[in-house]
């Protein structure tokens, strides 16, 4: 085996490692529930088990629903709960065979994990994946494309985003997938592959926008990024680039607005329709609560103790440093450009946005999505640091970890009104050991009110631990992978200088 296929199969295999590490500790935790799950969860139940998009029989457990001639929906957009229906529609039967009826409390709470699991959690890992895979090819060595995959998956918000059935980590993770696929426009030489990349630009990003109506701007972008991957290349090739593209945006389209349809009748978004009672400022600020970005409200995203992004990941800081320097070498100066401009709009949406704390959430949630880009930046700053740089982005790196796993012990959805949740509430829970502190459930009104018992857990907990005793497993995991990475490593070191050897 030559030198090449041996580093191509050492990343292959340390991307597997890192993929396999951030999935389970995605799902080591079940966040319970909340209005932004359960308006999707309902969704999901009314299909399933009505063949209805109407959410009257469970809308009593939520606030997020839109209110349409004497019915009730969710509010949400669709895409996450159609990618739901598929591994619901599997989980019920293999749940009868093991002897849970899935329409019992039980089941559906067993039901609301597997939908998370495999609807929001692994598609974020696969992102994290792909996140390291873009840091080799934008010119980092595997430690800090890494590092990079680490921080966006464990040490960053987008953690507990990634343990609930919300969209944002499935919204960051197509956002990824999209922009690796734009750039293999550009490294395609086969006129097939041209259309098929569009293809996938067009499906990843619009899927994007099927399921939070806020992507639209970001798909968009990443949607110029393709063509301009493919503009050097002649018309030709921009022309199937732009059809694959295209055609990928039109099956997205189709579905999006078949929904609303069906719904509602016409084509506005859901949030248009809620009940007059409930977000008054949907109706009465700018338009559905959105007016125009306002500093302080994006200095507090940025670094307030409430949702501030570097509060709790202070690393993120190189990652605009990252994506500057990216910018400057020219070769990837487009990706650069796409990414940080996704990023930036994000951010000023949110602090466009009234209800700009976004509820019980933890970080700046409505910016959320725009994390794994964000993360793009990273191995390019490890690549261009220092050694005491890099052991500076360790530190803050690890800070960040820390802090995201007190936080997804406890609660990731924290409170609106305190000030500083995780110094004044969090903190002292942790090391206390009050951990899965949510006990609202994905259940109904009725079910909940019989069965308490279905709010969050973790692993730990399942298997009789208590307290802070419960995260043994999850240390275990990490330990086990972190023994098992620098194994690869001496290995990689072994077989180089082999090679080298017999260069001599």
């Amino acid at each position: 085996m030559n030198s090449q296929s041996e580093r191509s199969s050492s990343h292959r295999k340390a991307a597997i490692l890192l993929g396999v590490v951030s999935f389970l500790s995605f799902i080591y935790f079940y966040e319970g529930g909340g209005w932004n799950q359960n308006s999707r969860f309902d969704l999901l139940r009314a299909i399933v088990e009505r063949h209805t998009l109407q959410i009257d029989a469970y809308h009593q457990n939520t606030k997020d629903k839109a209110h349409f001639r004497g019915h009730y929906y969710s509010d949400k957009a669709p895409g996450l709960v159609f990618l739901a229906v598929p591994f619901a529609l599997a989980a019920r039967p293999a749940m009868r065979i093991a002897g849970v009826d899935p329409e019992s409390p039980r089941g559906e709470w067993i039901l609301s994990y597997v939908v998370s699991a495999y609807t929001v959690a692994l598609p974020t890992a696969l992102a994290g994946v792909c996140l390291f895979f873009l840091g080799l090819r934008l010119g980092g060595d595997a430690g800090g494309s890494a590092f990079a995959t680490l921080v966006m998956c464990v040490g960053t918000p987008l953690w507990a985003y990634a343990s609930l059935f919300w969209a944002h980590a499935l919204v960051g993770a197509c956002f990824i997938f999209a922009f690796a696929a734009a750039l293999k426009v550009r490294e395609s030489e086969a006129a097939r592959r041209h259309f098929l990349w569009g293809l996938a630009v067009g499906l990843v990003a619009g899927w994007a926008t099927v399921t939070e109506y806020p992507a639209l701007p970001a798909s968009a972008a990443l949607a110029v990024l393709a063509l301009s991957q493919a503009w050097s290349r002649g018309s030709g090739t921009r022309w199937r680039v732009l059809a694959g593209v295209s055609v990928g945006a039109g099956i997205c389209v189709v579905v999006l607005l078949g929904y609303l349809h069906a719904v509602f009748g016409m084509f506005r978004p859901s949030y248009s329709y809620y009940d007059p009672n409930s977000f008054a400022f949907m109706q009465t600020q700018g338009y559905l609560g959105l007016t125009y970005p306002h500093l302080d409200r994006l200095l507090k995203i940025l670094f307030g103790c409430s949702r501030g992004l570097l509060f709790a990941s202070p690393v993120l800081v190189a990652a605009p440093v990252g994506l500057w320097l990216l910018w400057k070498e020219k070769v990837y100066s487009a990706a650069a450009l796409a990414a940080a401009a996704i990023v930036a709009y994000y951010f000023l949406f949110n602090a466009s946005f009234y209800w700009w704390k976004a509820g019980l959430s933890f970080g700046p949630r409505y910016a959320g999505a725009s994390i794994p880009l964000l993360c793009i930046g990273l191995p390019v700053a490890w690549r261009r640091a220092t050694p005491m740089w890099r052991r500076v982005l360790v530190g803050s790196a690890l800070c960040g970890v820390f802090v995201t796993l007190i936080v997804v012990s406890t609660t990731s959805q924290l409170s609106m009104q305190d000030s500083c949740p995780i110094v004044h509430s969090t903190w002292p829970a942790f090391w206390s050991g009050r951990v899965a502190l949510n006990r609202d459930s994905m259940l109904t009104t009725a079910e909940a009110t019989s069965h308490s018992q279905y709010g969050a857990v973790n692993l730990g907990e399942l298997i009789g631990l208590r307290g802070l005793a419960s995260l043994i497993p999850l240390f275990a995991i990490w330990g086990v992978a972190a023994l098992l990475w620098m194994r690869m490593q001496l290995a990689g070191r072994g077989s180089k200088s082999a090679i080298d050897t017999r260069v001599r």
